[in-house]
């Protein structure tokens, strides 16, 4: 029994991992695309998909903290930070579509940040 729960609970840490991992790809993708869209007519069009990509990557990012969390009965603590991260790429998309660079330049570089931040935690 202790060994399917540890087995589980490493399968959860895993796919936490990968998650995290994809989330700081796409928001580094994004950073490309945006260069992108300043030097070419489909960089709006890469930017806008990544921007998709990177939101569903966020909430995979939940998604992998709950699993790592519940089953295993460990620290709600990457819940936390995978919800707080789900309200900054909320706040990123709407900054985005409202076309306020001065705050969504800097916040895409803390999100970039703090996901490699939370990737070298895990």
């Amino acid at each position: 029994m202790a060994t399917q729960v540890t087995a589980n609970a490493q399968r959860s840490c895993s796919f936490l991992r990968v998650a995290i991992a994809l989330q700081t790809l796409t928001i580094f993708l994004q950073a490309v695309s945006a260069g992108l869209l300043l030097t070419s007519s489909y960089g709006e069009t890469l930017h806008s998909v990544g921007a998709r990509v990177m939101y569903g990557a966020s909430m995979l990012y939940v998604l992998a903290a709950v699993l790592a969390w519940k089953p295993g009965g460990g620290s709600p603590r990457p819940v936390w930070h995978a919800s707080g991260f789900l309200v900054l790429a909320s706040v990123q998309v709407v900054l985005g579509i409202a076309h306020v660079p001065s705050v969504h330049l800097p916040l895409g570089v803390l999100m970039f940040g703090l996901s490699v931040l939370a990737l070298a935690r895990r």
